[in-house]
């Protein structure tokens, strides 16, 4: 781990300590910066759109704003509606966690009119790196390696001869985006054509940008992110990687830090290269630069997400800091919290998993519906991001992540082992969920050698199915209450409580653990 720093470049504007902050955003990570900023004595704002009014960030912060609406269009993402929502409540400074308004440099340029704080970077760091094409330009002017691509015109031959070029199999990547959105493997020229149109309407669609380039594909790749931090005058320092090759549809589901195939070498060069980059564009705050690295051991530039990242809390815990707390005070014109030279050496090893509403064994399909009962895991180097209560009804017009499950220990054996006792022990009764699927990841001898790679769920794991002998002990106790919270025809409505129930079992979605009961099983019709 390394840095660099250098003096303040003369003639910005001071920034004065921040008094009320808005979280533009919902959910657990909500609830989590708004934890942090209470303890800096920071009063919160918490945003929500109608389908959250009950939700645990409307009540946790010290005031709530309607932002109105039913769809994140017509709340979270509307630029208009979080402004008009932070000069009602009197905030002088937004946070805009990850998703939504994150990375929307309109967004953080609007912050800025209205005299808010935008906790994040500048406007132009945002543009430069949300725009995957540009983004690979300034990579190669800061001598980042880069995986090969070439441009789509749009017509057939053209762009049929270039992946021809390439060499198939390619990845047609959206220029705007992130995520997995808008992004297609294509094994054969025969596929090609479709693929791009595909892409550009998934772009679009999530974008606002249908513009789509190709890139060669790499076999057996690892996916490592270095988290980097700015203070937005050239110092940058960096906190180490992390592996994020557990995925599905693109997406991480499995993150930890440190990578088990990542050696003090690699990981020298990858965070050298990933503060060049960073410094380039005086970047302030937090931020992730993310690379391929193949069989060979030899690394990618891939793309650079300028805000916190969903799995920020592996490098929280082998680092013993704060990232939220980081990114407040450099927003405040504190500057880094440490100097060069004094970056936090990692200890230790963390795995954090994804909890979704979903349904590994029918495409992670999303599911919905009531929370009938939850218990989160406990015990030493367990850490819970959740904004889940009993009785919450999980909506389908957001993302469907319900919580991140840390588990750390000394080595990473043993977090292994204490995140497969965290998992049994968590019990969402009342949706499915992905629970069984991650147990069954970790104990894939792939992973615990650490060979894992981003293919391997698509290839191992498409047939799918959960063992349903696997119901753990804090399911069944969970079970157990909930069926007694209410007798045999009672009155939800009357009693406020969990649901009428005689055999669980049979009537509620969810209550096998880990997975969505099929219909037969809860007795539905459909």
């Amino acid at each position: 781990m390394s840095g660099q720093r250098r003096k303040s470049h003369d003639g910005k504007p001071a920034r004065k300590p921040i008094q009320r902050l808005l979280i533009a955003n919902r959910s657990e990570i909500a609830c989590r910066i708004i934890r942090t900023a209470r303890d800096m004595g920071i009063e919160t704002v918490a945003v929500y759109s109608e389908p959250d009014r009950p939700a645990a960030h409307v009540s946790l912060a010290d005031q709530a704003v309607a932002l109105g609406g039913d769809s994140p269009a017509t709340s979270y993402l509307s630029i208009e509606r979080v402004i008009d929502a932070a000069r009602k409540s009197g905030a002088d400074a937004v946070h805009p966690g990850y998703g939504f308004l994150a990375e929307n440099s309109g967004f953080a340029a609007a912050c800025s009119a209205a005299g808010l704080t935008f906790v994040g970077p500048a406007p132009g760091a945002i543009d430069a790196m949300g725009d995957k094409i540009r983004a690979r330009e300034l990579a190669r002017d800061c001598k980042l390696p880069l995986v090969p691509a070439a441009e789509l015109t749009g017509d057939a031959k053209p762009d049929a001869k270039a992946a021809s070029a390439l060499g198939y199999p390619v990845l047609v990547k959206a220029a705007a985006g992130g995520g997995g959105r808008g992004m297609r493997i294509v094994e054969t020229a025969d596929a090609l054509e479709d693929a791009v149109a595909a892409a550009r309407r998934e772009a679009a669609s999530a974008f606002g940008d249908d513009r789509v380039f190709l890139e060669k594909y790499l076999s057996e790749p690892h996916h490592i992110e270095i988290q980097i931090f700015g203070d937005g005058n050239g110092g940058v320092v960096h906190l180490g990687e992390r592996e994020c090759s557990v995925q599905r549809r693109h997406q991480t589901i499995i993150e930890e830090a440190p990578s088990p195939m990542v050696g003090p070498a690699l990981r020298d060069r990858m965070g050298e290269a990933a503060i060049r980059l960073a410094g380039s564009m005086d970047y302030a705050g937090a931020g992730t630069v993310e690379f391929i690295v193949d069989g060979s051991g030899d690394f990618y530039f891939l793309e650079m997400n300028t805000r916190l990242q969903v799995e920020h809390a592996v490098t929280e815990m082998i680092t013993s800091t704060d990232l939220v707390r980081w990114q407040l005070e450099v927003a405040s014109g504190s500057g880094l919290p440490i100097g060069v030279g004094h970056t936090p050496a990692g200890s230790g090893h963390a795995i954090e998993c994804r909890i979704y509403a979903e349904d590994p064994s029918a495409g992670f399909l999303p599911t919905a519906g009531r929370v009938e009962r939850v218990e989160h895991p406990a015990g030493p180097g367990i850490r819970v991001d959740s904004a889940l209560y009993d009785g919450f009804d999980v909506p389908l017009e957001y993302d469907p992540m319900l919580a991140k499950i840390v588990a750390w220990a000394p080595d990473r054996a043993q977090a292994i082992e204490r995140m497969r006792g965290a998992l049994r022990e968590t019990a969402i009764l009342g949706v499915g969920t992905n629970v069984a699927f991650l147990l069954d990841i970790l104990a894939d001898p792939s992973f615990r050698d650490g060979t894992f790679t981003t293919t391997t769920v698509g290839e191992r794991y498409a047939d799918w199915r959960p063992d349903p002998s696997g119901l753990s002990i804090a399911a069944a106790a969970a079970a157990i209450l909930c069926a007694a919270a209410v007798p045999p025809g009672g009155d939800r409505a009357a009693r406020g409580t969990a649901a009428s129930i005689t055999d669980p079992w049979q009537t509620l979605a969810g209550w096998r653990h880990g997975r969505r009961a099929e219909p037969a099983e809860r007795g539905d019709e459909e």
